[in-house]
């Protein structure tokens, strides 16, 4: 038996292989010095909510953060089992300006720290994250329904890729960048672009990742130099109390001012403040808010970045690999229970693959677990928002009624011993066409839409039937049709036979198009975008002595040789032929002469 062949017939054996190589890879790959120096160690207590075991909590008869009686509280409740998790006080604007006060106070002499030492904060909380990985996503588990590994994947491994890349590659992005392409009239001169701290960043994040929507906008913003204030949602106040103490731990094991990161959870008011005191905000969360954030922030002409969410569709063709097309469907649409902004909502095959993939799918989404994921082994957990399901069941049942096949799921899943819990039972439609709702709405939840086409031309037309433009896919064997397809999709990220992977690779900007948002972060554009870009110039040949002076013509008071000297430093420098040139060195000449 080859080797190829006994790999092939033991997967187990082949994973093994597989890891053994990555890792051997990573060592080589990312073992540089700053790898191995010493971190300063993040100890912190976790929550006993964070354990599987924890059942003190009361199932509350109606789950809801809101308390009538309370209206300043917010009720903080596992929505997988509605077990309450305590009350929070939710942040006031008031609050949130003393907290930005304090803030720009740090950011003053934060500002001065050398790239090593934001580093070494940054090198803390990566430790941490790898330690206690287990425990973090406990914590997000608890506060938003999500799976271990939901929360491994979009909690752990997305922040720890965020930190890794910061770490290595954040200071070559953010040193002064010296720019050439001078013509003559400025060839004396060096030109460079400074990266300068904005000051305070303002960050108002969704509940559908609690660690790392919370901690990914500052890593950032930190190490560019900058505070941050963080608004989180009210739906994961719980997890968002415990995440700033671990991270003001973090500052204060690295020497650190606490008041350089604040993370609060509060109402639409506390919000509206941060937007009018920050120097700039990251919003993630609904389109319609997200109009609101701009409309708020145009009052102070404060700068904003928008992620708004999608409608993301994968284009798969007759050619495709049908079982890895399965395997990243199943991922990419279930995942956190399909609230993801960057999520699989969409698929479209070729007619020649449709009825395969169909009937596949079908297989396998019956076949998911659904359910409390601490309480028991599942697949998918709960929906964080209970209005969510309201929306899904809309959509669903819209597109049934105008004639697509509910193959799996489409209702709301009530568990047998936890009937509080906020499920819906993973879903697929088929023959979904653009009349229905579902075509251009977002589902934010486990449900997956096919649609059929024929001709490329087909394809790309129902791709970019939405007003949503974040992320997409083609997937095909034949790469050359791949990249011509992906550049037809209104998007502003395409990945070829894969889905999502974008977000992982650091050094690009996260961002859509249309209703998906307006600017990026992440990434060297993400990063940069922390700063404040200062255009400035110096000397080129000051060594010699050689420094910028006027020449006699254009002093004041101007004379009649003002005129002519101008007229041959532009001739002399951008002439488009000898004889231009020529003529204007001659009128350069005589007009610093007076002639």
């Amino acid at each position: 038996m080859s080797v190829l062949n006994f790999l092939t017939e033991a997967p187990l054996i082949s994973l093994a292989v597989t890891a053994l190589c990555l890792a051997v890879a990573a060592v080589v790959v990312l073992g540089g010095a700053e790898n191995f120096t010493p971190v300063n160690k993040l100890h912190i207590d976790f929550p006993p909510e964070a354990d599987k075991s924890w059942k003190d909590g009361k199932i509350l008869d109606n789950p809801s953060i809101k308390i009538p009686s309370d209206p300043e509280s917010i009720q903080c409740y596992d929505p997988s089992t509605g077990r309450s998790l305590g009350v929070r006080r939710a942040v006031t604007p008031a609050e949130i300006r003393e907290a930005v006060a304090r803030a720009r106070v740090a950011q003053k002499e934060y500002a001065k720290t050398s790239f090593a030492q934001r580093r070494a904060f940054l090198r803390t909380l990566l430790d941490w994250c790898v330690r206690e990985q287990d425990r973090i996503c406990a914590v997000t588990g608890r506060d938003s329904g999500k799976t271990a590994v939901d929360g491994s994947f979009g909690e752990i491994l997305t922040t720890c890729s965020k930190l890794r890349w910061t770490i290595q590659q954040g200071e070559k992005y953010l040193q002064s960048e010296y720019r050439g392409g001078h013509s003559l009239v400025t060839m004396h001169k060096s030109a460079r672009v400074d990266y300068l701290p904005l000051g305070v960043m303002g960050c108002i994040v969704s509940w559908n990742y609690p660690f790392h929507n919370v901690i990914g906008p500052l890593i950032s913003a930190l190490f560019a130099g900058n505070a941050c204030v963080v608004k989180s949602s009210e739906h994961v106040a719980w997890s968002s109390e415990f995440f700033e103490k671990a991270i003001k731990a973090a500052l204060r094991v690295n020497g650190l001012n606490e008041d350089l990161v604040t993370i609060k959870s509060g109402w639409a008011d506390a919000g509206e403040a941060l937007i009018s005191e920050a120097d700039k905000v990251t919003f993630i969360g609904s389109p319609g808010v997200g109009k609101i954030v701009m409309k708020t922030a145009s009052a102070t002409l404060t700068p904003v970045v928008l992620e708004l969410g999608g409608k993301d569709a994968i284009v798969a063709f007759d050619d495709c690999d049908v079982n890895q097309l399965l395997d990243v469907a199943m991922r990419c649409t279930f995942q956190n229970s399909g609230q993801n902004c960057a999520g699989l909502e969409r698929i479209i095959i070729q007619e020649g693959i449709y009825a395969r993939v169909v009937e596949e799918l079908a297989k396998r989404i019956k076949a998911v677990r659904v359910g409390p994921p601490l309480e028991e082994q599942v697949d998918v957990g709960a929906m964080t928002m209970p209005t969510q399901l309201d929306i899904i069941q809309r959509l669903v049942d819209d597109a049934v009624a105008k004639g697509a096949r509910l193959l799996a799921g489409g209702k709301r899943f009530i568990h047998p011993k936890f009937p509080k819990g906020q499920f819906y039972t993973p879903t697929l439609l088929a023959d979904v066409t653009t009349d229905m709702l579902i075509a251009t709405e977002e589902v934010f939840g486990p449900v997956l839409a096919l649609y059929k086409f024929r001709t490329e031309e087909e394809a790309i037309a129902l791709a970019n039937c939405c007003q949503f433009g974040l992320g997409g896919a083609v997937f095909t064997l034949d790469y050359n049709k791949g990249e011509r397809i992906a550049k037809h999709l209104k998007t502003g990220m395409c990945n070829i036979n894969d889905f999502g992977i974008n977000y992982l690779c650091m050094s690009l900007p996260f961002g859509g198009v249309g209703l998906s948002g307006v600017d990026r972060f992440s990434g060297v554009e993400g990063l940069r975008g922390n700063c404040h870009l200062r255009s400035a110039t110096t000397d080129k040949f000051r060594a010699l002595g050689v420094r910028t002076g006027l020449p006699p013509p254009v002093k004041f008071p101007l004379t009649p040789a003002s005129e002519k000297f101008q007229e041959g430093l532009i001739g002399m420098a951008f002439g488009s032929g000898l004889a231009d040139r020529v003529q204007g060195v001659k009128n350069l000449i005589f007009a610093s002469l007076g002639w």
